[in-house]
């Protein structure tokens, strides 16, 4: 019986979450602004045409 769970699967379910979010935090910090905020030449095309698109409607 781990922390009240009578069943090892179902305690293993919740290990499995609990390590899955902490892999997802570590993976978020690690990767955090990897970009650096450059501007591409496909980012400019790109706002172009949402302009265009927006100021038609």
């Amino acid at each position: 019986m781990y922390f009240g769970i009578v069943d090892f699967w179902v305690f293993l379910a919740y290990a499995l979450c609990l390590l899955s979010a902490l892999l997802c935090v570590v993976y978020g910090a690690v990767k955090w602004n990897k970009n650096g905020g450059e501007i591409t030449p496909e980012d400019v095309k790109w706002a172009r045409e949402e302009d265009t698109i927006s100021e038609e409607m």
